[in-house]
């Protein structure tokens, strides 16, 4: 696995989000960080694990997220032989009870 990723600067973005205590101030602070844009696409990502940790065909989700099939297939890569980041927060969250689109509405 390639690790350029894993270095000191990265580690020290990773504690800076261990250090947010809301929704709120989460929000606020990747709002700072990212652009639109990029929180949106990491929201589609987000709801593209969570569909297909449910067994949603690729082609709803495409159609759910617009996400193109490439990048569906990239998410379920790394959901099923990934590092376990995103089954360990569904997992989390799952045993909290969240439902993140309780109105079974999707990020369109």
């Amino acid at each position: 696995m390639d690790k350029k990723w894993d270095n000191p600067i990265t580690k020290e973005l990773f504690k800076a989000v261990l250090e947010l205590k809301s929704v709120d101030e989460t929000k606020r602070f990747f709002r700072d960080l990212l652009t639109e844009e990029e929180i949106i696409e990491f929201a589609k990502r987000w709801r593209a694990a969570q569909l297909l940790a449910k067994e949603v065909s690729y082609s709803q989700i495409e159609r759910e997220t617009g996400l193109s099939s490439t990048t569906v297939a990239r998410v379920s890569r790394w959901l099923n032989r990934g590092t376990g980041g995103y089954k360990l927060v569904l997992q989390r969250l799952s045993s909290h009870h969240h439902n993140s689109f309780p109105d079974g509405k999707g990020l369109r």
